[in-house]
């Protein structure tokens, strides 16, 4: 019965490098017999799904919803046999996706928790956007991700912690001597965040609505870092989570950082896992090693 696992690892391999003879060479099976097996399962699905030309192996239509759904049932089966072989936690290996404005600062206290109760734990950790989060999540890719719950609908979560947000400025701006920003105080000014990849950058959006501010479209942050450097320049206002704010920002010389005194100026952090796989205990232990250190950094459970 086609096509089997081996046939669609074959198939997803050769998308992934564009070429069936480094595919061959990275499976350790010879050229013809990896041409021989992706033509068998065309011929039996009655679809082509790889055109070549002078770039390499080109999937087709076709062959990029093969290799979405293959990459799927490869995850699974590759979970299936360390849940079946592994009396550890998510089966021995925990893959992570996390949201860049959170990985650096939560991960490390609640990575070494988690290894002292899991010692025997492999854990993958990826920085990504909230869009590939969920694309990662629903491919196999990650077997959990910290992100905001509103955005990866359908899916197992537990929720983390509220984390208001802040305000960067440069020493000069004229907001600098408040102790506090409003919604007054925005109006007319130019707020700075991530690229609309992340879900802080709809935050501010919903934000400059609500206040008469504008986003800025000059710049469209990659990290934290980087906006906060822009607002020392004078760019603009930076809005940055909580998290970042009391374990980087705060000690910056070069801006001042305020509260921002604005309904829904926060953001919910859960972990989340795919809601089609059967619930075990390392989801809610993870989650509860998350919302410790969540505590020990005084943040406000969810």
């Amino acid at each position: 019965m086609r096509p089997t696992l081996r046939q669609m690892d074959y198939i997803v391999t050769v998308h992934r490098l564009r070429s069936f003879g480094l595919a061959a060479d990275t499976l350790n099976v010879s050229q013809p017999s990896l041409s021989n097996q992706i033509a068998a399962v065309e011929a039996d699905l009655g679809v082509r799904l790889f055109e070549r030309g002078r770039l390499g192996a080109e999937a087709t239509a076709k062959g990029l919803e093969f290799v979405r759904h293959a990459q799927r049932i490869l995850a699974e089966a590759e979970t299936l046999r360390r849940v079946m072989t592994s009396d550890v936690a998510f089966g021995g290996r925990l893959r992570l996706g996390v949201l860049p404005s959170i990985g650096p600062y939560l991960l490390p206290q609640s990575m070494r928790a988690l290894h002292l109760s899991q010692p025997d734990l492999r854990v993958v950790v990826r920085e990504e956007n909230t869009q590939s989060l969920n694309d990662g999540l629903r491919s196999g890719r990650f077997d959990a991700i910290l992100s905001t719950p509103e955005d990866h609908p359908n899916t197992r979560q537990y929720p983390l912690f509220v984390e208001p947000l802040w305000v960067a400025l440069s020493l000069d701006h004229d907001l600098s001597t408040k102790t506090r920003i409003g919604a007054a105080d925005l109006s007319g000014q130019r707020l700075l965040t991530l690229d609309r990849g992340h879900r802080l950058a709809r935050i501010v959006y919903g934000i400059a609505g609500k206040s008469g501010a504008v986003v800025s479209d000059d710049y469209e942050g990659t990290s934290l870092d980087s906006i906060l450097l822009m607002a020392a320049t004078g760019s603009g206002i930076a809005v940055l989570p909580d998290l970042f704010v009391r374990r980087q920002a705060v000690h910056r010389s070069e801006v001042k950082v305020l509260p921002l005194a604005l309904e829904d100026a926060n953001r919910t952090i859960s972990l989340l896992l795919p809601d089609d796989r059967a619930p075990g205990p390392g989801g809610e232990q993870l989650a509860e090693i998350l919302r410790q250190s969540a505590r020990d950094l005084n943040m406000q459970m969810a």
